[in-house]
């Protein structure tokens, strides 16, 4: 495990991110990864040598170590923290993708020739919705590893003793975990870490939809202000020509059929 890929991953995505971002950058590295590298390799290094059943017959304790265990926690917090790491990348990939192409338009028009970006790294425009996108594939990524783990290990527990009854044990057997207890204090530390970053992935989520639309509504109603004034000053002008003018515009008559008529006589 290569340390400087995480740190590197840290520093570039904190610089586009909000403060739940930011929150969330420093949970997912001080108390998933480090806790996962440090400690969660070690607890269960030996589970399945440590992995004992009450019968001698050959085969017994690798099939019920298999059933009980069909993936271990280990690869699956591997396989967890690789997909939820991967979408700050894109982010930062998208925003280096930008500075790129305002770099090549400097270089063909000028530096007088205009911007494609004021700011490469605000998030507006696709920018915004990469991040948004992000945000959802880091919670759904959470959630379905929370579903995977509740449903090989119900309520994240590990019981001391396992009952089983797969071929070729002659009977049912009882087979023991190594040091389940700990095992199940890592195991409900990383269930409630996911969880609290998932929390912050929808807050942050709620927090850019709502920004936006106050943006939007805003920008709506700049419009409609502007257009209200510039109607108003287009009746003023026409107010103002009609009064500096020495001839007046015509007025209708009170019977228009009857001036018709004497016009045509």
């Amino acid at each position: 495990m290569n340390w400087g890929i995480f740190e590197g991953l840290l520093s570039g995505v904190n610089k586009y991110s909000t403060a739940f971002g930011r929150i969330w950058l420093s949970l997912v590295f001080i108390f998933r990864v480090l806790v996962y590298l440090v400690t969660a390799e070690r607890v269960w290094s030996d589970d399945h040598k440590d992995f004992d059943c009450n019968t001698l017959q050959p085969g017994c304790s690798n099939v019920c170590f298999d059933e009980f265990f069909p993936v271990s926690h280990v690869r699956l917090w591997a396989l967890q923290l690789i997909l939820v790491t991967c979408p700050s990348l894109l982010v930062v990939m998208h925003v280096a993708y930008r500075e790129a192409r305002e770099k090549k338009h400097r270089e063909a028009v000028g530096e007088n020739g205009g911007r494609l970006y004021l700011n490469p790294g605000k998030k507006q425009g696709g920018l915004w919705w990469t991040y948004v996108c992000s945000l959802v594939f880091k919670a759904g990524v959470d959630t379905v590893f929370l579903y995977v783990f509740h449903s090989f290990y119900p309520k994240y527990i590990l019981p001391h003793v396992v009952k089983c009854r797969a071929a070729p044990c002659p009977n049912t057997v009882d087979c023991f975990i190594s040091r389940p207890s700990e095992k199940n204090i890592f195991t409900l530390f990383m269930v409630v870490t996911a969880a609290v970053c998932i929390l912050l992935n929808l807050l942050e989520l709620a927090y850019l939809v709502s920004k936006r639309c106050r943006e939007c509504s805003a920008a709506r109603r700049a419009r409609a202000a502007s257009a209200s004034s510039y109607k108003h000053a287009d009746l003023l002008s026409g107010d103002l020509i009609f009064l500096g003018s020495d001839t007046h515009p015509p007025l209708l008559p009170d019977c228009p059929r009857d001036h018709v008529k004497k016009t045509i006589l």
